[in-house]
């Protein structure tokens, strides 16, 4: 107990510290204070949710319920100064904890992405998981960490504003080995940027690869398909999968095939040209464990940008295939097939059973940190 109590402490001196050093983002100083309103958004397991919502000074807000550390509402202005909510969602807490639910806005864990056949080997160990995607398993289970309420304590400093959620992933939940310690921070900044910070530790080894599930559309959440949203992805190497979406433990060239997004090009022009639509990692180099700008999304009408910063080896680019209509998100939108996007910073799909990818697995002697930035901006 006392260890968890240090690593929030601990956490928010690094959120402190992240937010207010420049870093490599050129970030501009200001003196105004940032706004932060909370209220009760429903209940769950006998314990209050509580919706969260911080606004900086351009307008820029984000709403955050801890529940499954959801984003429930992401407003941004566009080239002339008009807020949109570019997070596809939901209006009630009863719609995110229906079974339906696309993991819209949640923290995902304690493995994002897939787990082939749902087991893996660990030093001699088989370890079987919960099952939730044909034979295998994905973002963490049948209730992952974005089905879990965290424990919330919010923080406000003159330039920067948000939520620090932890929670106790227990041994043996969802099949996972060790007792897994698990501290999410969101910051949302006057520089229009929402940080994620992860810091996690085990008492026992176990696999944990954690990721934010949010669903864009820079034009706005009920505003039709991302097909002409430009896309611009710092990688020569993507993750090829099989039928099934796994990995066939190969990374190959994405020059000369639709995967390749290294000059910025619509999401529609080559949608077609992949089954289904991009559901894939792309590789990034992070040898030297620093942030660095791996994506670039455009929206023409809007003005709108999207930077993603990360230190993580890949990021997951899905382009909403599995949205069928028959989700009702806010203000009775309709979100069809191609309606929203996701950009998951993560490590790579079933790496516990790919020994040729980059190790996920976290020993009792370690700390599992990674951050990424959404920054958001206009055209001039």
């Amino acid at each position: 107990m006392k260890r968890t109590y240090l690593l929030v402490f601990l956490s928010t001196l690094i959120i402190y510290l992240i937010t207010s050093c420049s870093g490599n983002l050129d970030q501009k100083k200001t003196n105004e204070v940032m706004n932060m309103k909370r209220h009760i958004y429903g209940e769950t397991e006998g314990k209050q949710i509580y919706q969260y919502t911080f606004n900086n000074e351009h307008g820029m807000s984000v709403s955050i319920i801890n529940y499954g550390g959801i984003v429930t509402h992401l407003l941004v202005p566009d080239k002339k100064g008009n807020l949109a909510d570019i997070a596809l969602g939901y209006d009630s807490l009863s719609s995110y904890i229906e079974n339906n639910n696309p993991h819209f806005g949640g923290i995902i864990g304690r493995y994002a992405n897939r787990i082939a056949m749902s087991k893996f080997m660990l030093d001699g160990n088989e370890y079987q998981l919960a099952t939730n995607d044909g034979l295998n398993h994905i973002h963490g289970g049948i209730k992952g960490l974005d089905k879990v309420v965290w424990d919330v304590k919010d923080f406000i400093y003159p330039d920067s504003a948000g939520l620090i959620l932890t929670y106790l992933s227990q041994n043996g939940e969802e099949g996972y080995p060790g007792n897994l310690n698990i501290s999410v921070t969101y910051t949302l900044t006057n520089n229009n940027e929402l940080k994620i910070y992860y810091d996690a530790f085990t008492d026992k080894p176990t696999p944990i690869n954690l990721t934010h599930h949010s669903y864009f559309n820079l034009a706005g959440q009920n505003s039709g398909t991302i097909y002409d949203h430009w896309l611009q992805i710092n990688s020569k190497k993507f993750v090829p999968v099989n039928a099934n979406l796994i990995p066939t433990g190969e990374l190959a060239a994405v020059e000369g095939t639709p995967m390749d997004f290294q000059i910025a090009k619509p999401i529609g022009k080559d949608i077609d040209k992949v089954e289904g639509g991009f559901d894939h990692t792309f590789v990034f180099d992070n040898s030297d464990n620093l942030l660095k700008m791996v994506a670039q999304v455009n929206e023409p009408k809007s003005g709108r940008i999207m930077r993603v910063f990360t230190d993580q080896p890949g990021m997951q680019f899905y382009s909403g295939n599995f949205l069928d209509g028959s989700y009702i998100g806010k203000g009775g939108a309709a979100y069809h097939k191609h309606f929203g996007f996701c950009l998951e910073t993560q490590h790579f799909p079933d790496s516990p059973n790919q020994p040729g990818f980059p190790s996920t697995i976290l020993r009792p002697d370690e700390h599992f940190r990674s951050s990424t930035i959404y920054w958001f901006g206009t055209e001039k």
